[in-house]
């Protein structure tokens, strides 16, 4: 598959079936990120990748109302980082840009694999990092929630959710957020 494929077919469902998590998987995954630029080379990203049945329990119970479906992922990426592991120029904290650049690495990989990989923000961060054993001065900036997606809705999904399923979300057409050499507001 094309990186171009890729990311035509990468999309966040919600509606997963169980797949099978090996050590291989985890390293292919990692090894992905593990390519990816960053400021100066520092590579700022961290992961744990949890699919141990207990942790991932623990992990359900600290999720958002709407996050409910998450039980249904065969893996959570937890993603982390630090503002002093990467670059800061002049005003520019460059951790985050990095962090997040080496994560859709993993997506699109896991795309590739035939798999979903969703980020998510409705979880508790501070219980998260305490379940995972995260430094408490670190960031923890997303949870990825990896799975095969099912054709069939899932049972914890919300009607919205369900009806998000169905088709791809409208994105902005280019003229709203691509520009020709200089900013030129549209409003």
């Amino acid at each position: 598959m094309e990186v171009k494929q890729a990311i035509h077919m990468r999309r966040a469902y919600r509606s997963l079936e169980p797949v099978e998590i090996t050590e291989e998987l985890v390293k292919d995954l990692a090894e992905s990120a593990q390519l990816c630029p960053s400021c100066f080379n520092n590579q700022p990203w961290r992961f744990v990748f949890v699919y141990d049945h207990d942790v991932l329990k623990k992990l359900h119970s600290i999720m958002s109302k709407n996050n409910e479906w998450v039980q249904a992922a065969s893996m959570i990426i937890a993603v982390f980082s630090t503002k002093d592991s990467d670059c800061i120029i002049k005003s520019r904290e460059y951790y985050l840009f990095d962090t997040g650049m080496a994560t859709a690495f993993i997506i699109l990989r896991a795309t590739e694999l035939g798999l979903v990989a969703h980020p998510i923000a409705g979880y508790g961060e501070e219980e998260a990092k305490k379940i995972l054993s995260i430094p408490e001065e670190t960031r923890l900036i997303t949870l990825v929630m990896v799975g095969k997606h099912s054709a069939t809705i899932g049972p914890l999904l919300t009607e919205k959710q369900a009806e998000a399923e169905k088709e791809r979300p409208e994105r902005l057409p280019l003229e709203k957020f691509a520009y020709m050499n200089t900013f030129r507001s549209q409003e």
